[in-house]
């Protein structure tokens, strides 16, 4: 199992949730991957993580009541300084919605929109690391920007993340650079211009590895979630994005 105790800078190295019932969240996530729900913080609003055999996957918190907002899933890329990364977000033409701060030991956190208007975390680990394990059946296991101002978004994610950029294709029906570090990909950036509808807005998605697809997605609608996009063959496995008992999406990709 990949396990790491660090993820290098600008590489995704946590995801969360933020959900209105956060029972119900607790219960689906814990049954669709095998998840174990740790204890609540409440120095930290109740936050939580949840774990696959031992190691933290993914966190999870209650969203603010009567807020507007939609059930979501964040992504977070690592930084050594985070205030210096919020700051040179704004410098690179993003917006700040959580200024950096200590969370207490754990590390610190900021939260901005980059110039596609698209929603990114940022995290200095402190004595969280981010998650143990990556690309494995029931873990994180890809991170992919869908935005319509490709070459806007590559700048950004360079400048702010100090992404080294490796191009996967440049066609015009396909344009997709991934972040490299030592010749491992680690996020992607898509080109979905003639993909999002229209309200849709530019956004981060996370990929959880499954063993099978289709029996993924049965399962999810089951447990009181939905097919978004049903599965399909790719170069790099068969994917599809599902949404959880609240609405949140999320995608799949067998492992």
């Amino acid at each position: 199992m990949p396990t790491r105790e660090t993820a290098p800078i600008g590489a995704p190295c946590w995801v969360d949730l933020m959900t209105s019932d956060v029972e119900r969240s607790r219960a689906f996530y814990c049954e669709l991957f095998g998840w174990a729900a740790q204890e609540p913080n409440e120095d930290f609003g109740g936050y939580f993580n949840f774990a696959k055999d031992g190691d933290v996957v993914a966190g999870c918190m209650a969203s603010q009541p009567d807020s507007g907002l939609p059930d979501v899933w964040s992504v977070y890329l690592a930084t050594d300084d985070a205030a210096k990364t919020v700051g040179a977000a704004v410098g690179n033409g993003g917006q700040v919605h959580v200024a950096a701060m200590d969370v207490g030991d754990l590390g610190a956190m900021g939260l901005v929109t980059d110039t596609t208007g698209a929603a990114i975390g940022v995290w200095q680990p402190g004595r969280h690391t981010g998650f143990g394990i990556i690309g494995e059946p029931g873990s994180p296991s890809w991170f992919e920007l869908h935005t319509r101002d490709y070459e806007g978004a590559l700048g950004f994610y360079r400048n702010v993340f100090r992404w080294d950029t490796h191009v996967v294709s440049d066609t015009p029906g396909f344009r997709y650079t991934t972040l490299v570090h030592d010749e491992s990909w680690l996020a992607g950036i898509m080109d979905a211009s003639g993909l999002l509808a229209d309200g849709v807005s530019d956004h981060w998605s996370v990929y959880f590895g499954v063993e099978d697809t289709d029996a993924a997605l049965a399962k999810i609608v089951d447990l009181g979630g939905s097919v978004v996009l049903p599965a399909e063959d790719s170069p790099y496995g068969r994917l599809a994005t599902a949404a959880d008992s609240t609405g949140a999406t999320f995608k799949l990709v067998a492992m």
